[in-house]
């Protein structure tokens, strides 16, 4: 089974991929891991601030590691910000009965009430150099066009409401074993 999670900035995609590994074993891939390595090592010019144009780079790489993980059996989790809403239409039947989507997205409300703990925890599995571009409204502005990108492309979501730690118990509680 590949699991991809996606979700905004901040909203939590990569510690959902640890507890994912804690629990379950499978392996992750970091697409900002990759992302990094392929800025660092001088293989691309795009810079970590080239958003939409990474997307357009490293989804071709990603989707064919999702489709070789499919072909050898593989369990993996993908989780970053470069999975795009369209992501379906690059993968026959075939390899879409394999696929699980989740994007994360937390409310407004819950992000109003919780900025600082989403700041605070921000570099629990990652450290984060500069976290200066993260804002509240930057954060209430991702959250909610991914919602509506997430409603566009009928796209699996996990509205986080009130408490993170028990919506995405509740999440990984469903994944089968």
């Amino acid at each position: 089974m590949i699991i991809l999670i996606a979700g905004a900035s901040h909203a939590g995609k990569t510690a959902l991929a640890q507890r994912m590994l804690e629990k379950y074993k499978y392996p992750y891939l970091s697409i900002d891991h990759l992302k990094m390595g392929l800025i660092r090592s001088g293989n691309t010019k795009l810079t970590s601030e080239d958003d939409g144009k990474l997307t357009e780079y490293l989804w071709p790489i990603v989707r064919e590691i999702i489709k070789t993980a499919i072909e050898n059996h593989q369990n993996l989790v993908v989780e970053g910000l470069y999975i795009p809403f369209g992501w379906k239409s690059d993968f026959s039947d075939k390899y879409l009965k394999e696929i699980q989507y989740y994007c994360l997205v937390m409310t407004e409300e819950y992000i109003r009430s919780h900025f600082s703990d989403i700041k605070k925890y921000a570099n629990s599995i990652e450290n984060r150099i500069d976290d200066s571009y993260c804002t509240m409204e930057s954060v209430i502005r991702e959250n909610a066009e991914n919602l509506r990108m997430c409603q566009k492309y009928n796209c699996n979501y996990i509205l986080i409401r009130d408490n993170y730690e028990e919506d995405i118990i509740s999440f990984t509680a469903n994944i089968p074993d």
